[in-house]
């Protein structure tokens, strides 16, 4: 095996040293790849290195030492020398300070990019030892505030700095581009855009929205599909803040009047985190949405999510097949994504190529060959399944089936002894059959290709904190299309609000799914052209479980409120 083969350069020291053999680089290459944990913490997890190993290992990487810091004195002034949010931002924590340089202990692999930004963000020159990280994350508690500080907290730390900030930007015209890109460049607004992503990585959030208004600017949080807002910052900073977005994200800053995407990568908190950037010219200046892509919170495993069990075996009997076309329905937001990359990961082994085509690429899978699809160049999902085909694959992911040209080819794909993924925006599982039906595809290619549909929703997960049990009231029971005597006394639950779930009651999401399997009483239906409603009646005839039955099994089993199901269902 030669050195190039792993990517992570620490990685291969420690093979290099002998500290860990190929075979285990391997394995940790191949976790980390898969749950987007740090390379130290698989190897930790794995017990394949103990952690003084690894210290010292860390140190010879980055030419420093280890230090013990429950041993170490450090000095209010030195503590004071860097903002709180930098400490929290970059699990680092002070030990020696001056006006023009500093030393700080982390516990993690830091990449050249992250020590110039340290570099800049506190405009001395940084140099590192390494600590543990239990006794790093007892420093930052103790000296930094408590996990849960917010941003609001820490804003006003930053106040008098980013006061004038806008000051100077407050006045910039259309044409002052040098000027903007210097005040977006300036410390403290990189600090309070590093913290307001900070934030929204530990909040668990998966969208941030920076929205200018004519008084004020806004900056929203999406967490388990609910918008939340942070206290605004003053109105002057929206112009440097959204650019300061622009310049990491490799947009043009000077492009104020048409909407642009880009990317960003950061390490965050010690994770590497990647954000999906679109901009979007407003009356007021410049909306921005970030859509928070990480890794490690998402589990691209079949089995985690949450699927019941009749519905797991049918989906995974059916992905196992060699040919034929599996979708995944519902609306933006419902988690088709993510339950189309566990299935690939299932999948994907070493004896199968596989294909896909996404608008755009979420999550950056290993061994799977992914192409971003791009309508303003031509390069549409038609175009590139129609690519695909001389690619030799056997397994094809298609985002979406949007129109009869890509219904079209999938189904000979299909046809051809592919096996093809694709997912549709339709309410319920059967609707999928009569939307093909209604883009002018032939019944009797459905029927013959089609294996299986799964519909499904998110529904908010009641928080373990402050859940309760209360005993339904008949209205409710109506609501949910149950009786009394199918209940009896099963209490339901729901969250009374606490500090761990933002007073909301919920934390966290989980599917509720339905899932059509297209077996020949339903293949005879689709030839026929039968109406939605007669193929769902059949289906559950057939043992088919509806959204809201398996969103009841969710109310019952504890996991979420009536009012969510209800909600989705």
């Amino acid at each position: 095996m030669s050195d190039a083969e792993f990517k992570d350069p620490f990685l291969q020291q420690l093979v290099d040293d002998g500290l860990i053999n190929r075979q285990q680089a391997e394995e940790v290459a191949d976790e980390h790849e898969r749950t987007g944990k740090p390379v130290r913490e698989v190897l930790i997890d794995m017990e394949i290195i103990d952690e003084m190993t690894l210290l010292q290992a860390i140190a010879s990487h980055l030419g420093t030492r280890v230090i013990d810091l429950s041993r170490t004195e450090i000095s209010p002034f030195v503590l004071k020398s860097i903002p709180a949010s930098v400490a929290r931002m970059y699990n680092v924590v002070p030990i020696e300070a001056d006006a023009h340089s500093a030393t700080l202990a982390t516990y993690d692999l830091l990449t050249p990019d992250v020590v110039d930004e340290l570099n800049f963000v506190l405009t001395r020159d940084v140099s590192f030892v390494v600590a543990r990280e239990s006794d790093i994350r007892t420093y930052l508690n103790q000296h930094y505030g408590d996990a849960s500080e917010s941003v609001n907290d820490m804003l006003s730390a930053l106040e008098s700095e980013l006061e004038h900030v806008g000051e100077t930007v407050g006045h910039a015209g259309g044409d002052q581009t040098a000027e903007i890109e210097e005040m977006a460049n300036q410390a403290p607004v990189i600090r309070f855009v590093n913290l307001v992503l900070f934030q929204a990585v530990k909040d668990r959030a998966s969208d941030i929205h920076f929205e200018p208004f004519e008084t004020e600017f806004k900056i929203r949080y999406r967490v388990d599909g609910a918008l939340y807002e942070m206290a605004p910052p003053p109105k002057h900073l929206a112009l440097p803040v959204i650019s300061r977005i622009k310049v990491i994200s490799g947009l043009n800053i000077a492009e104020r009047r048409l909407p642009q995407d880009g990317r960003i990568q950061l390490p965050v908190g010690g994770r590497q985190i990647d954000f999906r950037v679109s901009t979007l010219p407003t009356q007021f200046g410049e909306s921005v949405v970030l859509r928070v892509l990480d890794r490690s919170s998402v589990q691209l495993d079949l089995q985690n999510l949450g699927m019941p069990d009749d519905v797991f075996n049918a989906f995974c009997a059916d992905i196992d097949k060699p040919n034929g076309i599996v979708v995944v329905t519902g609306p933006t937001g419902s988690g088709k994504t993510t339950t189309l990359y566990s299935a690939l990961r299932r999948l994907n082994t070493i004896d199968s190529k596989l294909l896909t085509a996404e608008e755009p690429v979420e999550y950056d899978i290993e061994g799977i060959i992914q192409i971003p699809v791009h309508d303003a160049i031509g390069l549409t999902f038609a175009r590139v399944l129609r690519a695909f085909l001389r690619q030799d694959p056997d397994i094809i992911m298609v985002g979406e089936i949007r129109d009869k040209e890509t219904a079209e080819i999938a189904i000979q794909a299909s046809l051809t002894g592919h096996l093809v993924f694709s997912t549709l925006h339709t309410n319920d599982a059967p609707g999928a059959v009569t939307r093909l039906i209604d883009m002018g595809v032939e019944p009797f290619l459905i029927s013959s290709t089609m294996e299986g549909v799964l519909a499904q929703r998110l529904v908010r997960t009641i928080c373990q904190d402050c859940k309760e049990p209360y005993t339904p009231d008949n209205e409710v029971l109506e609501l949910l299309g149950l009786r009394r005597d199918q209940v009896q006394d099963r209490p339901f639950f729901h969250g009374t609000g606490c500090v761990k779930c933002n007073e909301t009651g919920y934390r966290g999401r989980r599917g509720v799914y339905e899932y059509l399997r297209v077996t020949d009483p339903i293949r005879d239906l689709i030839n026929e052209r039968k109406p939605t409603i007669v193929i769902r009646d059949k289906a559950m005839e057939l043992g088919m479980r509806t959204l809201r039955q398996d969103g009841i099994r969710c109310i019952l089993d504890g996991y979420t409120t009536v009012e969510e199901v209800l909600k989705y269902t």
